[in-house]
């Protein structure tokens, strides 16, 4: 019998695995978090955004909050959601991309002003946020009092 020839191909070792509870990070550093309904769930994936995110996230979850005191929230499709009513109808939601953070009015269109990044969906606008951008809160409440008294899209 004749010798092996040692493989051209490298063994490629096995992730190591998490060392502690902390969710995945999906591309773009979106934290994968569990469907679920409520605040909870809202805060595990604030909790778990990267960086500079997670302080834009809590931002952005108070303002919702103290514009919408009754807010009913959930995580759905790897983000959070807001909705004025517990009936599965919802106004925004937000989510982790690698460069920025992005707000999405369901109903944007409806607003005034719009917010200024279309979608491929007719009624939705976008509002990216970028690490050293100036939040403007002002408007963003605005847009957020605005959504909330709008009828939610069902998604």
């Amino acid at each position: 019998m004749a010798p092996r020839k040692p493989s051209s191909k490298r063994s490629t070792p096995a992730s190591p695995a998490p060392t502690s509870g902390a969710p995945k990070l999906l591309s773009g550093g979106n934290p994968q978090i569990p469907k679920g309904d409520g605040d909870g769930p809202v805060q595990a994936y604030i909790a778990a955004m990267p960086e500079w995110k997670r302080p834009l996230g809590e931002r952005i979850d108070a303002l919702v909050v103290a514009t919408v005191p009754d807010v009913h929230k959930a995580v759905k499709w790897n983000q959070p959601f807001y909705g004025a009513e517990d009936d599965g109808r919802w106004f925004m939601a937000f989510r982790c991309y690698t460069k920025y953070v992005q707000l999405q009015f369901f109903r944007g269109t409806s607003l005034d002003p719009e917010p200024p990044k279309a979608s491929k969906h007719p009624e939705v606008r976008y509002l990216d946020v970028h690490e050293d951008d100036d939040l403007d809160e002002a408007r963003l409440t605005s847009w957020i009092r605005q959504a909330a008294d709008l009828p939610g899209e069902k998604v």
